[in-house]
């Protein structure tokens, strides 16, 4: 991978919450995210000297992944509740699903909609909860699922398991695959959607130079953009290698102890064909743990589960 441009800051922007975990750009080019307490907030004029930050609606849980439909509707990942749809003209939330092969949804993470009208969707794990996510990316364990609820169901089909804490979606352009990214493996994998191959995965980017989080695509023939929530620890390469029964040890200790961030923090940028276009990152960041990452206006913003606003940030020219 060629040599990483520079991740340029204008501003940080305080929202008056903590843990902005996905950011999402609507038409209008309003930023919406949810916060550790449950609100949804919708950010507007971001590149302006005062931001607006409107509440629109309560979750009751910990949001994670958004997806934003149309006629005002928005697709929340919580991490507590499910699967869930919040219309954002009156505030109601609405549980589609708690539950899938007959246990709960202890960490549903991100969500894409697909012309159809279903709803596909990631569980990062199923043996640790968002509280204790690290103990995941620890232990290794490939409980990570990819799910597809249909139009008008509330349970849930397994499409994909063993998946090493599956996080972001984005759909690709023709609708004929999805891009799940799993973040303890640092890549990209394809599921298949149509043709000869629906029903099958394989690898789609490899050898991130970070972990994968959150991903977003504004419009088709856009990019699908990738957060990098920390770059790769070879410590970490090597005990994913070690016997079940130490991961699991290191990943008791792990949960328990003090946690911050590294300072470095990266984004990427790729195509249909799991090409990168473009590769962004900053060492020394006051801004860390970026989870997500979208584009407008001509700006790229960051989420970040740790921090306490949002980061607005210099968008790489076209290639």
């Amino acid at each position: 991978m060629e040599r990483p441009g520079t991740l340029v800051p204008y501003r940080y922007v305080a929202i008056g919450g903590r843990g902005p975990e996905d950011v999402v750009a609507d038409a209008r080019g309003r930023v919406l995210t949810g916060v550790e307490d449950g609100r949804i907030l919708r950010l507007d004029g971001l590149a302006d000297a005062e931001a607006r930050v409107e509440m629109l609606a309560e979750t009751g849980g910990r949001p994670l992944g958004l997806e934003l439909l149309p006629d005002d509707v928005l697709l929340v990942c919580d991490a507590e509740r499910g699967l869930l749809r919040v219309d954002l003209t009156d505030g109601t939330v609405r549980v589609l699903a708690d539950s899938a092969a007959g246990e709960p949804l202890r960490f549903c993470s991100n969500a894409v909609a697909l012309p159809d009208g279903s709803v596909c969707f990631t569980v990062s794990s199923r043996r640790h909860s968002l509280d204790h996510w690290i103990g995941d990316l620890v232990e290794h364990t490939a409980t990570g699922r990819l799910l597809r609820l249909a139009p008008g169901s509330d349970t849930p089909e397994v499409l994909l398991e063993g998946l090493q804490f599956a996080n972001g979606l984005a759909l690709s352009a023709d609708g004929s695959f999805l891009v799940v990214a799993e973040t303890s493996d640092c890549r990209l994998t394809r599921y298949w959607l149509t043709g000869p191959r629906a029903g099958q995965s394989e690898p789609f980017a490899e050898h991130l130079p970070g972990m994968p989080d959150n991903l977003w695509r504004g419009s088709p023939d856009g990019p699908i953009w990738v957060a990098l929530a920390g770059p790769r620890v070879p410590p970490l390469d090597l005990l994913h290698r070690a016997a079940p029964a130490v991961r699991r040890s290191a990943a008791r200790v792990a949960v328990h102890a003090p946690f911050r961030p590294t300072g470095t923090i990266g984004v990427l940028a790729v195509d249909d064909t799991g090409h990168v276009v473009h590769h962004l990152a900053r060492r020394h960041s006051r801004f860390r743990m970026v989870t997500s990452v979208c584009e407008t206006g001509g700006r790229l913003i960051l989420g970040s589960l740790w921090e306490r606003g949002v980061a607005v940030c210099e968008a790489p020219v076209p290639k």
